[in-house]
């Protein structure tokens, strides 16, 4: 259980000790729900996204903009911004970041079918929504270099969380508040 993402000893202890005291027939279905996930749940063959479908259902859905696409680390970045339902276009998951120290380059992520859906499309707008840290910068400024013949790339804005205090701020956070302001309505 502790291999678990965000699980600790104690709370892997405290999950073994529940699965333990449930019947047995509970914890089966359990197992084989998992197993089940896990045959069934494979990567849409254009986004790479999460799916049971070939295509994702993101994808398959003709009320979404084709013109734009946004693209995110992993899938748990995709959900996060579709919570908000604000964004009406269409997303590319690159399956994690350039990272060399984790022996991670460009071949390992789905960059080059990123710029052949690109390069192949109408594509008005990419928008990158990758977390600013080293390797995310240096894979937002990697894929922007390769888009920036075929399309307008941008990135979302970074800065203070509402309701967060400017003296606990970074400095890079500040920065980069400053640099997202825009003009009041």
């Amino acid at each position: 259980m502790q291999r678990l993402p965000g699980v600790g000893p104690k709370s892997a202890q405290r999950l073994a000790l529940h699965i333990l005291k449930r019947p047995e027939a509970e914890v089966e279905a359990l197992a084989q729900a998992l197993i089940d996930a896990k045959k069934q749940i494979g990567l849409c063959s254009v986004c790479f996204h999460l799916s049971a479908d070939p295509v994702c259902e993101i994808c398959r859905n003709p009320n979404r903009d084709d013109t734009s696409i946004c693209v995110v680390a992993d899938s748990r970045d995709l959900i996060a911004l579709e919570k908000t339902r604000e964004y009406k276009g269409k997303y590319h998951v690159l399956g994690g970041v350039i990272s060399p120290m984790d022996g991670i380059g460009p071949e390992q992520l789905t960059i080059q079918a990123l710029v052949r859906r690109v390069s192949q499309q109408k594509t008005k707008e990419v928008i990158m929504a990758i977390s600013p840290t080293i390797e995310g910068e240096t894979t937002t400024l990697y894929i922007g270099q390769l888009l920036k013949p075929f399309t307008k790339v941008t990135r979302i804005a970074f800065g203070l969380p509402v309701g967060g205090d400017l003296e606990y701020a970074d400095e890079v956070t500040l920065a980069r508040a400053l640099e997202g302001r825009r003009e009041l309505d």
